[in-house]
């Protein structure tokens, strides 16, 4: 079994329903030498794919996407969730979060991506994909091209997986859910 999915099922938390908590190693605390080897996991899936910058959204996708771009060697963009005073010419889309259970702004600075850049995003989590779909909206604005998907833990049984992949877009999950049933996870294969 992989790191990451063993360390759910030490360390998660099922908050009934299909709600994964894993603040310990994740997306509050973080598990340094995990997050090392989820980023090594995915900068190996997209390492011939040409990446010119790493995306994610602020905060939970922050240091999956750092330890992915320390290994590719480009940048990394965090969109915020508000729109801050300093920014001049922000790009802004709005998102609704599945954990959260609202609606936020999600911005950029404009010029922080270049035209015909190929992006990669990077989170900790993909469920419904609106999180996605509202950076998918920016790197777009921006005239650049998403050239992968990298996810720490997907929920495959919700809508984000065949959103993305449906797009066309190269896709890696470093833990897929398949279902959650009684308090008990189900890996994809």
């Amino acid at each position: 079994m992989n790191p990451l999915k063993k360390k759910i099922e030490q360390c998660g938390v099922l908050l009934g329903g299909d709600v994964l908590k894993v603040d310990s190693l994740l997306n509050h605390q973080l598990d340094i030498p995990l997050i090392e080897t989820i980023g090594e996991c995915l900068a190996n899936h997209f390492k011939n794919a040409g990446i010119t910058k790493v995306v994610t959204i602020e905060t939970g996708g922050i240091a999956p996407a750092y330890a992915t771009a320390r290994r590719l060697g480009v940048p990394v963009i965090f969109l915020k969730k508000s729109e801050p005073r300093t920014m001049r010419q922000p790009l802004c889309v709005q998102v609704f979060s599945f954990t959260k259970q609202k609606s936020y702004n999600v911005c950029m600075e404009s010029g922080l991506i270049e035209p015909d850049e190929r992006v990669l995003f990077i989170d900790d989590f993909l469920a419904n994909g609106e999180a996605f779909k509202g950076a998918e909206s920016l790197i777009h604005q921006a005239g650049a091209h998403i050239a992968g998907v990298g996810i720490c833990i997907e929920k495959r049984f919700q809508a984000g997986h065949q959103y993305v992949v449906g797009r066309g877009y190269d896709f890696c999950a470093v833990a897929s859910i398949a279902a959650i049933e009684n308090g008990t996870i189900h890996w994809a294969q």
